[in-house]
């Protein structure tokens, strides 16, 4: 007997006892249980974060240069700490940072300090980030870097316990966690003061939030079936912190870039098709009335005013400020505190419009663009860094290269995974499978509009927030293939277990094969070319 059909039944029957079969079976498939050890769920996804850690922390410094657009956000981040918005810079400021000289500053006073703010294009969290290690330990390439190398390192435990929860697997969470250390793009990133990685780790920490509201939400119908009298619309589900949290981490994602709003959006309305589909399951007369009443208050506590207040306050230090740009200060100051907020609101809104139709506009050419469709395919990677020396790696023609770029055997593995959830999804409308979908489709499918609408200058990398969602896709489709934890074991399980570590084998070997060219380690150019798979295309 279906969940639902048992719980309309027991409308009937509220003093049903909770220890009987029927009510097990509710609790059981509202609220999977946790399989394995809790410390090893805890300890094994730990382990994997240190050696992407490693990974990602080791020479961390290097190459000592400002790496592609380093050139923006390393000194934005600077000058943030320093003076709570961005500032001008003098010219040739890249290499008299690399010099040790870290007065790189236009020099403005009095009436003309206001022709020293910088224009921006992105909110400024990811710039505070990069500055938070700038300040820890200078404004060098490791200091620039290392907030970067931090939340990307944070990324992989998270997506390793998030993977547990969804697979009730701690081998699984393991896997997803050690797929993600060797994503070559993620690794790159992760070692670059741009500000993607950051996108990608707010985004990941909602998602996490999110799936950890499911289970609690889940937990607490049930606790309300079992012991509570029945009504109609179910009971409320309290203040729901966890969701409150992905609220916050949705407002930081959109205060690093303005991408962030598609999974906000996304997020915002799975995470309420969740609260339905668990009144649904649990045999409530009328759902969508409870959900409306009992859900969606707090879910526009969460969604609405949790972001909007995050991202405000991660312009807190434009609006303390008579520096920032278009903060317009005096006139905000000259008639009292009531015409202070009115005209900084007004200022602050005219400079989001700037932004908006910036972005909205910018066409300019570049040799490593790229457009959407050729992202998951990794057509056009980025070339971050390439130095050509000569007679210092035992031959004459040497490389030093930083390419952005993912590891094939993650991302055409993640292609086969999707096309399977869709299927699966299709066929069973698992929740595992429609979630991870959702938000892989919010982190590709919005590019499209502005490829097709205004021709934007959009690069792989812009496919970061993608990458976790391809790594769950892959680790769902894993779970598949090995089968249930419950199955006896034989050949299905034997064949399936070596098939899936099979690929993440595969998945090292790949990654160890072009980490010379994700970390600027100097070689041969022969090996630096056999290293361009696509030849031209790579170049």
């Amino acid at each position: 007997m279906a969940v639902t059909d048992f719980a309309y039944q027991a409308f009937e029957d509220p003093k049903a006892d909770e220890s009987s079969p029927r009510a097990r079976s509710v609790r059981d498939r509202m609220v999977p249980p946790m399989r394995g050890s809790e410390l090893w769920g805890w300890l094994g996804p730990i382990l994997v974060m240190i050696f992407g850690g490693v990974l990602r922390f080791v020479n961390l410094g290097h190459p000592k240069a400002v790496v592609f657009d380093e050139t923006y956000y390393a000194k934005d981040a600077f000058s943030l700490v320093t003076w709570l918005v961005e500032r001008v810079t003098i010219k040739d400021a890249d290499k008299a940072l690399l010099a040790g000289n870290t007065d790189i500053w236009e020099k403005c006073t009095g009436q003309t300090f206001d022709k020293c703010a910088s224009y921006v294009v992105h909110p400024p969290l990811g710039k505070w980030m990069i500055g938070a290690g700038e300040w820890l330990f200078g404004m060098n390439p490791y200091g620039w870097r290392f907030a970067a190398a931090v939340v990307g390192t944070l990324s992989i435990l998270v997506l390793a316990r998030v993977a547990r929860r969804m697979t009730r697997s701690t081998l699984l969470g393991c896997f997803a966690g050690l797929l993600l250390a060797l994503d070559g793009l993620h690794f790159v990133l992760s070692r670059t003061a741009l500000l993607d990685i950051f996108l990608m780790f707010w985004v990941l920490a909602a998602f996490a939030c999110l799936v950890v509201d499911r289970d609690k939400t889940r937990q607490r119908l049930v606790e309300w079936y079992e012991s509570a009298p029945l009504s109609p619309q179910g009971p409320s589900l309290g203040l729901r912190p966890w969701r409150i949290a992905a609220g916050v981490c949705l407002g930081a994602a959109m205060g690093v870039k303005w991408s962030g709003l598609a999974f906000a959006v996304a997020f915002a309305v799975m995470s309420l098709l969740w609260d339905l589909g668990a009144r649904r399951a649990v045999g409530v007369r009328h759902p969508y009335a409870g959900v409306f009443s009992k859900d969606l208050p707090n879910g526009l506590l969460a969604f609405a005013a949790a972001p909007f207040v995050t991202y405000m306050a991660t312009w807190t230090g434009w609006f303390a400020t008579a520096t920032g740009y278009g903060r317009n200060w005096g006139q905000a100051t000259s008639s009292g505190p009531f015409y202070f907020v009115l005209d900084s609101a007004r200022s602050w809104v005219k400079y989001q419009w700037q932004v908006f139709t910036f972005h909205n506009g910018l066409e300019t050419s570049h040799p490593y663009m790229s457009d959407p469709w050729q992202w998951p395919l990794l057509l056009r990677p980025v070339a971050f860094y390439y130095q050509g020396v000569q007679n210092t790696c035992g031959v004459k023609d040497c490389s030093e290269a930083v390419l952005g770029v993912g590891t094939p055997v993650i991302w055409f593995g993640a292609l086969l995974a999707l096309v399977g959830l869709i299927a699966w999804y299709v066929a069973t409308r698992d929740w595992r499978a429609g979630a991870v979908l959702l938000a892989y489709a919010m982190g590709w499918l919005p590019w499209f509009y502005f490829a097709i609408a205004s021709n934007r200058t959009m690069f792989l990398f812009y496919a970061i927030p993608m990458v976790p969602f391809m790594v769950l896709a892959i680790t769902l489709c894993a779970g598949l293939i090995i089968g249930p934890a419950g199955a006896t074991a034989g050949m299905r399980r034997t064949v399936g277990a070596a098939a899936v570590g099979a690929f993440a084998l595969l998945a090292l070997i790949n990654f160890w094969w072009l980490h010379p060219v994700l970390s600027g380690e100097l070689l041969p150019y022969t090996e630096w070319k056999a290293r361009m798979l696509f030849d031209k295309r790579w170049i």
